[in-house]
């Protein structure tokens, strides 16, 4: 009995079925809805209530990524480091040299997409349900793997790739973005007693994070990134998902690990604001606006792709992959 009290922690929102980062689009869905059609409650409210959502989006990514930081341990079995290194680099690549592309050949728009929103929104991925999937349809390895692909999360993939370009500054503010999961990791593995504390806080933190940042989202800003919007989740969960899945297979794996990475993490929707901040001339205003729009439905978008492709791929390669094994070894 004590072994089923976890599963019910990890999954506050059973109810809805078998859903995929459930317990990161629930409350997302929830804040945008409360902030769509009640703008005014936490405002009005204030205080404790305005801190934990629409004024505290911030401090709790930072508590966030604090908490993540204190799952990974030094001492990952190689195997699932590899191929977490492997899934998520691939990932980067692709991202950054796309990003890349449309910035100095296509006048950094590709049918509305800006460098910045394709950097933004497809480097960093959903770890909660790539986590969530793999436990469906992963091995033990690509189980494993998320201790590594939670170091890319938020700004700093975006920030570095243009600040390399002269797009954005590179300061103290990159330091100050990873300095949490840097932090949670350093007392995860030195103190045991810190690493249970915070692992355990992980699931609720999870929740009011993503409840905090659907605060300051509305449903009409999904609606104003238009078909543009979509399209960054296609290019993310597709086309991201498809040169995923042949590097994943290529270097030794089943492919699943490499199309459920294909995702686009919910706290990347911070990145426009801190490349607004980074350089508010280039980023700030009306640009900003857009891209926190087509942010915030590739978020939705990869949320309902990347589940599907990866039971898609699961199911038509991985099954006949072990299958081959199974008849190799009893032959």
């Amino acid at each position: 009995m004590a072994t089923k009290e976890p599963i019910s922690i990890q999954h506050p929102f059973k109810a809805l079925g078998r859903i995929p980062g459930a317990n990161i689009l629930v409350p997302l869905l929830l804040g945008v809805f409360m902030n769509t059609f009640f703008p005014d409650v936490f405002p009005t409210l204030g205080s404790f209530s305005a801190a934990m959502t629409v004024k505290g989006t911030a401090a709790l990514v930072g508590a966030f990524m604090l908490c993540v930081g204190a799952t990974i341990s030094f001492k990952s079995a190689p195997k699932a480091a590899l191929r977490g290194a492997i899934i998520i680099i691939s990932k980067v690549v692709f991202c950054v040299a796309l990003g890349l592309a449309v910035l100095f050949f296509l006048n950094d728009n590709l049918l509305g997409l800006s460098s910045m929103v394709i950097l933004a929104a497809c480097s960093g991925a959903n770890n909660s349900m790539y986590a969530g999937l793999m436990a469906d349809y992963g091995n033990e390895y690509e189980q494993g793997a998320v201790a590594i692909t939670t170091l890319v999360v938020g700004p700093p993939v975006t920030m570095l790739a243009l600040g390399a370009t002269g797009q954005s500054p590179i300061n103290w503010s990159l330091l100050g973005a990873v300095l949490p999961i840097i932090l949670g990791i350093i007392l995860g593995n030195c103190f045991p007693s810190m690493k249970k504390m915070l692992t355990s806080a992980l699931p609720a933190i999870i929740v009011m994070t993503f409840f905090a940042m659907g605060t300051t989202m509305k449903f009409d800003s999904l609606i104003m990134a238009g078909p543009a919007g979509i399209l960054l989740g296609v290019i993310c969960s597709v086309c991201g998902g498809f040169i995923n899945y042949f590097v994943d297979r290529a270097t030794g794996g089943s492919g699943v690990a490499g199309v459920a990475i294909s995702s686009c993490a919910g706290a990347n929707a911070l990145t426009p604001a801190a490349m607004a901040e980074a350089n508010p001339a280039l980023y700030g205003g009306a640009v900003l606006a857009t891209a926190n729009a087509q942010v915030a439905a590739a978020v939705i978008v990869t949320a309902i792709l990347t589940p599907l492709i990866t039971g898609y791929v699961a199911e038509h390669f991985a099954k006949k992959d072990n299958t081959s094994e199974e008849v190799v070894e009893a032959a």
